[in-house]
């Protein structure tokens, strides 16, 4: 089968977890015999992880204005059309990109399914609010509607399509919890490289975040939580693990603020081995996102046997329940936080023992290669729908 994904980004360093997705799915796929193709921009495009994927095909266009938070790809359409006969079904990852109005026309042209994969992006939040409703009454709307089906990753997902438009039918709605390549967690990494890079002594109790430093990842509630925890727990570290997506100056104002920045590390992005290393030499990760619509970067921790902490309202809060993965809190509540923290810390070894068998639960049931068919098989009910349509 020849499976068109398409997102504007192919690089997990600048673009996170919809990147990492992407490629993992593709890995997965190629596994299967089946033949990705990756539709992408140019834009900070990393080559060394496209070597990784040898059986999936890459379309490059140049992209323009992506530092204004725009990614317009004019040689898209030619591109597409002249791989027509070369596609079987198409997988949107986002949702209000020009690669899917694109994508949208061509499909409808050329009788070809296709699935829109929101990854969270349907609300409508604050940056940009005016023109993601005028995105959806143009093209929205119709590229939702004209779906096979939406995939959510939670219920918390599914009630953002819902609360986007009354006209969308829950039964299109698939949920699709994203699996995880566990094949990269088989061999851990030794403890303490982490730690001896950044001088962070092995009797130090690290609690550390990772992913994007986004303003809707809510380091700056963890930030607070961190700095109540440790007016009485000096002998702790709390490291922001990921690259400045708009939210690091202001996390770092705040921690200067509040007086820890001698035990805040802001450390870049880490990728690769690097990244097992340090969830292997934290104590415990936390996760306190506005919104988040899965448990990816948790259930990473879980994989390397380090106990999670994530905001209760969001798609992690329900993966985490769901699996009994790890503690969940209310968002902003600072004395919950910290509570939830000395629970964690004072009796490591009993939620230590939850967390190793949620690890477990994790490789035997939500692993990639167990799980790669579910997508599979929406893709072939689409392409049967379409054929049958015809």
């Amino acid at each position: 089968m020849n499976i068109c994904h398409a997102f504007l980004f192919f690089s997990i360093r600048f673009a996170g977890g919809t990147s990492d997705l992407m490629y993992k799915i593709c890995k997965a796929q190629e596994k299967q015999g089946h033949h990705p193709i990756i539709y992408s921009g140019d834009y900070n495009f990393d080559h060394e992880l496209a070597k990784k994927l040898p059986n999936t095909t890459f379309r490059i266009a140049r992209s323009y204005l992506d530092k204004l938070g725009f990614s317009i790809m004019p040689s898209l359409k030619k591109t597409i059309y002249a791989d027509r006969e070369n596609v079987d079904i198409v997988h949107m990852h986002v949702f209000r990109t020009y690669q899917n109005v694109i994508l949208y026309y061509f499909c409808k042209k050329n009788k070809i399914p296709y699935v829109v994969d929101a990854h969270g992006a349907v609300p409508y939040y604050e940056k940009k609010r005016l023109l993601k409703k005028l995105f959806d009454l143009i093209w929205g709307y119709k590229i939702l509607s004209g779906a096979y089906c939406l995939i959510a990753e939670t219920e918390v997902g599914v009630n953002e399509y819902l609360e986007i438009s009354s006209k969308i039918e829950k039964s299109k709605i698939e949920v699709l919890s994203p699996p995880f390549d566990t094949d990269e967690f088989e061999k851990l990494p030794s403890r303490g490289s982490f730690r001896q890079k950044f001088n962070i002594p092995p009797n130090i109790k690290l609690i550390m975040f990772l992913g994007r430093v986004h303003h809707i990842k809510g380091n700056d509630f963890l930030i607070e939580a961190f700095a109540e925890y440790s007016k009485n727990n000096t002998d702790t570290v709390l490291a922001i693990v990921g690259s400045d997506d708009g939210h690091m100056e202001e996390c770092k104002e705040l921690a200067s603020k509040l007086n820890i920045s001698d035990r805040v590390l802001f450390t870049g992005f880490i990728g690769g081995s690097e990244k097992n290393q340090a969830l292997v030499d934290a104590d415990l990760v936390c996760q306190m996102s506005r919104s988040e619509q899965g448990a990816w970067a948790p259930f990473e921790a879980v994989l390397c046997g380090t106990p999670i902490i994530v905001s209760e309202h969001t798609g992690a809060g329900e993966d985490v329940k769901r699996v009994n993965a790890g503690a969940t809190v209310t968002f902003g509540d600072v004395d919950e936080m910290v509570e939830k923290m000395t629970e964690v810390f004072n009796n490591y070894e009993n939620v230590k023992e939850a967390t190793l068998k949620a690890k477990k639960f994790i490789e035997e049931n939500l692993s990639m290669n167990a799980r790669v068919f579910e997508y599979i098989d929406i893709y072939e009910r689409a392409i049967q729908n379409t054929k049958s349509s015809n």
